[in-house]
């Protein structure tokens, strides 16, 4: 950011400039009267950021979500006041609860206005306290650097999550003699301690359980892609010989071909991980939370195991599961400490029972998935082309459903940051408009987005973000004419009275091509594979419509309530 010796300024331009300042890059977002003049200002700087006008509000924080866990770097978006801001509430929820940083930036009625229920005057400081990391009202354009400044920090340090700064308009409007002093980067927040010290001595406590260990487990959740671990994680479990299975959002630390790799936990993950959680005797979870679609009954959590916990966050210790060895802090310097103490080791016996298991889930559930004998197509074996002829570094975007656990049990991960979800919660529409982040924060690599005919229709207007911006994403869209997850619910726990899931869904295609964007159907399985490989070789934006089953479920599956090992397999 380039500030001359001294000037005076709009605060309206201050907001700008202190986002160069942070190295933004990329703004998502939706003008309004509140947030107007720095609409205003920002037409000045349309040279060196880049602003996306989204079509909701909501889409714009879901881009800036994508883009922030495609790149690792903080994702910006604007909205105006009232309904603009409060449309930010999901996106606002789902980054907390997926720990991802965003600040997003709204506007506000002028301060003499707070209070009077002025047009588009919402309270949206209190509304927004509970899904987020940080939040704050700016009335005095003085306060707006260091901020916004301050937001950055919070948002990124310490475990990651989502800040709202509200500016009034008056702030906006009012003018501050800025120079040099002002510049003064936030090293630091008082009472703000992002990384927890790290106690050696439990350190040592868990590297004496791990090295005596006959049948240990490693567990790993997004926390390691948060701390840019990957390198000190995979040193780790190679040194140790511990097979590793993921959560939803840990899917791309390790390649789905690596030898330790067991497959995904969860209601919908691999059935060995599953089961064979309750029979080990050492849990060692890394940067995840023990949510509640990875524990199942956690009454019935393997309870015979001794549990070491590497977690940034200290109330997430001993909140769901508890632990035997905390050991709290940033994962990157935990693991390093722990590599140093445990002994090189092997652990094939152990390690083969998560094969045994595995072949018995290829019997029952995988070949079935991605071979089919049904007349109609299956989701695997959409996926089993789409693995076939993506890139290697492809980038999988997906929304909520059915397709959003088939894709994560086979999409073949070989590059860091490839799997963009709404894992915690479980936000339908989240897909699109991720994409549409993820493919700005990386422009060179293929974003292939897996969506359902449900969740599609919830920010479809996002089309018009890739038609003016022409941005390229393969966009693969699934097509049962129902809400295929709570449908698959409602067959097995309530006696397929199908009530309010079946869909009456428009053209497709017309609606892409409205937008100026290639689409092709097909519902037979001879066509699969040729259009698979024309969507994704397409240089442009393209979506795939697959008929797929109407009653293809997901397995296997933990029923609610139940234990981990008591996951089936039909």
């Amino acid at each position: 950011m380039t500030i001359k010796k001294e000037e005076e300024l709009l605060g309206s331009e201050i907001v700008i400039k202190t986002l160069l300042h942070e190295k933004v890059k990329y703004i998502f977002g939706y003008p309004g009267g509140a947030i107007m003049p720095i609409y205003d200002s920002l037409h000045n700087y349309l040279n060196v950021v880049s602003h996306i006008l989204m079509r909701h509000e909501q889409g714009a924080i879901h881009a800036a979500q994508g883009y922030a866990r495609a790149t690792g770097k903080i994702g910006v978006c604007f909205t105006t006041s009232g309904p603009g801001a409060t449309n930010l509430i999901t996106g606002l929820a789902d980054a907390l609860i997926d720990s991802t940083p965003i600040v997003c930036i709204t506007g506000q009625v002028s301060s003499a206005l707070l209070g009077t229920d002025a047009f588009q005057e919402t309270n949206i400081i209190d509304i927004s306290i509970p899904v987020t990391k940080w939040n704050t009202q700016i009335l005095n354009a003085k306060d707006i650097f260091h901020s916004i400044q301050k937001g950055f920090l919070i948002a990124k340090k310490g475990r990651p999550g989502p800040v709202l700064i509200e500016i009034t308009k008056d702030a906006q409007f009012q003018k501050y003699i800025f120079n040099q002093k002002n510049i003064i980067s936030y090293t630091e927040i008082k009472n703000f301690r992002p990384y927890p010290y790290i106690q050696e001595k439990y350190i040592k406590q868990a590297a004496n359980l791990i090295n005596t260990a006959q049948k240990p487990l490693v567990i790993v959740g997004q926390g390691v892609i948060l701390a840019k671990a990957e390198y000190e994680f995979t040193q780790f479990i190679e040194k140790t010989g511990i097979p590793v299975a993921s959560t939803l959002l840990g899917l791309s630390i390790l390649e789905s071909c690596h030898p330790l790799y067991v497959g995904m936990l969860g209601m919908h993950g691999n059935y060995a991980p599953n089961i064979l959680t309750n029979q080990c005797d050492l849990l060692i979870a890394i940067g995840m939370r023990f949510d509640d679609r990875v524990t199942g009954n956690v009454q019935k959590y393997a309870t015979q195991a001794k549990i070491i916990h590497l977690e940034i966050d200290p109330y997430e210790i001993n909140k769901n599961i508890l632990c035997h060895i905390p050991i709290l802090g940033d994962c990157k310097v935990s693991l390093k400490k722990l590599i140093y103490y445990v002994n090189k080791s092997y652990h094939k016996t152990w390690i083969s029972q998560f094969y045994k298991l595995r072949k018995k889930e290829e019997i029952y559930v995988i070949q079935e998935d991605l071979n089919p004998l049904k007349k109609g197509i299956t989701m695997g074996e959409v996926m089993k082309w789409i693995n076939k002829y993506k890139q290697k570094d492809s980038i999988l975007v997906t929304d909520v459903g059915q397709h959003q656990m088939i894709a994560s049990r086979y999409f073949n991960f070989s590059c860091i940051r490839s799997n963009i979800t709404s894992g915690g919660l479980g936000t339908m529409g989240f897909a699109l408009p991720a994409s549409i982040g993820a493919k700005l924060g990386y422009k060179n690599r293929q974003v292939i987005c897996i969506v359902g005919d449900g969740g599609i229709q919830m920010t479809i207007q996002e089309m018009g973000t890739i038609l003016q911006n022409k941005i390229s994403i393969s966009i693969i869209l699934l097509n049962n004419n129902f809400l295929g997850m709570v449908r698959q619910w409602q067959q097995l726990f309530f006696k397929k009275r199908y009530s309010c899931t079946k869909l009456i869904n428009p053209d497709f295609i017309k609606l892409a091509n409205a937008y100026n964007i290639k689409a092709k159907k097909i519902d037979k399985r001879n066509q699969l594979e040729s259009a698979v490989k024309e969507t994704l070789n397409y240089k442009q934006s393209f979506l795939l419509e697959i008929i797929i089953e109407k009653e293809n479920n997901v397995f296997p599956m933990i029923p609610s309530g139940a234990a981990v090992d008591e996951i089936r397999l039909t």
